[in-house]
């Protein structure tokens, strides 16, 4: 289904979706013993839901293809993530306030630590806290480039973002992150002649940082990535006939809700902090997009045993969810994240759907196996919102 079809079709009704993505949900079995996260974690509500509702597997971008949590969402809020190419800078960027205009390119940084040879040994400094981070972030902004600007602005923990300021600035440029250990970092290289001078900008302001940062023990060193200015993209409510909100305390997804026209709601640092919210603006809008980072970060810091009690975390939440009485309520991750990886995966990630209409499974849990066996199969993800718009009755017949 193109978004012309849907578009054509989608009407406004005073029906209420929900979308609740768990940060890296999906996992792979354990060596010792065989089961997923989802299969060791105890998770009474989650497993009597889904007996009532219809379960698949979301592919987020192609068979195979790793995701980044930008196109791993962008694919959940009803968007082709390889038409509509979101880059991280942006995300973090607009996710923490800053506007980004004509002649401004963000970009995402991580704090990390290099050996003496030079090779990464933690990509994100050990999640370096955000207070640490801000005598760092000072000496960054202490550096000067040839050509234009720069400004470093903290986000969370070991993340920052840096906006490189100037005339005859380009986005194309490859990243130094080469999100592996053991190595250094890469050249930042210019894709087209148009980012030569973007390129050069960055590599010299990597080459500053280092040598300003050197000497410590953890964050002596960062790495770049997602290099953008404000891109193009059709909004939701234009599109959908939506009223819809985020409810995100990470900035990186705050941001790319409001590229995709979502209002963002102002929240704590909690999960629960995000269910206030939530049940705070329920009366306010029809669509709600909530989001669950413990079990991407245990997912990636490959601690099986935290993501498990992340899952079983989220899990106690289900009901004040279903206290609300959405109409529609869609379960899935933006990706896979198995502990056993420490790292995002290209593996099928499990979606489940609740609705008056969504069918019910004969099943006893959520699980990459049953999700499996569910109804829905496996679909693209960006299929996941007309299916929720269908069963919100919010689609009109198409054709005649």
């Amino acid at each position: 289904m193109t978004l012309d079809i849907i578009n054509a079709v989608a009407e406004k009704t005073p029906s209420k979706i929900v979308l609740l993505v768990a940060d890296g949900l999906g996992g792979l079995p354990h060596p010792s013993t065989g089961e997923t996260e989802l299969e060791v974690a105890d998770t009474p509500n989650l497993d009597s839901l889904a007996a009532k509702s219809a379960l698949g597997l979301t592919i987020p971008v192609q068979p195979g293809i790793t995701p980044g949590s930008g196109p791993g969402h962008l694919g959940l809020f009803g968007y082709d993530p390889e038409v509509y190419l979101i880059k991280r800078g942006i995300m973090e960027a607009l996710g923490i306030g800053l506007s980004i205009g004509p002649g401004q390119i963000a970009t995402r940084g991580n704090f990390c630590t290099i050996d003496e040879g030079g090779n990464i040994t933690d990509r994100r400094a050990g999640r370096i806290s955000t207070e640490l981070t801000a005598p760092l972030i000072e000496k960054l902004n202490s550096i000067k480039v040839d050509g234009c600007s720069v400004t470093v602005y903290p986000v969370k923990d070991h993340r920052f973002v840096a906006v490189f300021e100037g005339d005859g600035l380009g986005e194309d440029i490859a990243e130094s992150d080469p999100q592996k250990l053991g190595v250094p970092p890469l050249t930042l290289a210019a894709l087209s002649p148009s980012s030569t001078k973007m390129a050069e900008a960055a590599q010299q302001f990597v080459a500053q940082a280092e040598s300003l940062l050197s000497g410590r023990d953890i964050a002596n060193m960062v790495l770049l990535r997602g290099f953008s200015g404000f891109p193009k993209v059709p909004s939701m409510r234009d599109l959908f006939k939506l009223d819809p909100v985020a409810i995100a305390s990470y900035p990186m997804y705050r941001g790319l809700a409001q590229i995709v026209g979502m209002e963002v709601a102002s929240t704590g640092n909690t999960f629960g902090d995000e269910l206030e919210t939530l049940e705070s603006l329920w009366g306010q809008h029809d669509y709600f997009f909530v989001h669950y980072k413990p079990t991407d970060a245990a997912g990636e810091d490959g601690d099986f045993e935290s993501k498990v009690a992340s899952i079983e975390e989220l899990d106690s939440y289900i009901p004040r969810f279903l206290e609300m009485g959405p109409d529609v309520l869609m379960i899935g991750g933006d990706h896979s994240t198995p502990s056993v990886m420490a790292a995002h995966s290209w593996h099928p990630v499990p979606f489940l759907l609740h609705s008056s209409y969504s069918g019910m499974e004969r099943t006893e849990g959520f699980s990459e196996k049953a999700c499996a066996r569910g109804l829905l199969g496996r679909f693209p993800a960006k299929e996941a919102l007309p299916l929720a718009l269908a069963n919100a009755q919010k689609l009109a017949k198409f054709g005649a």
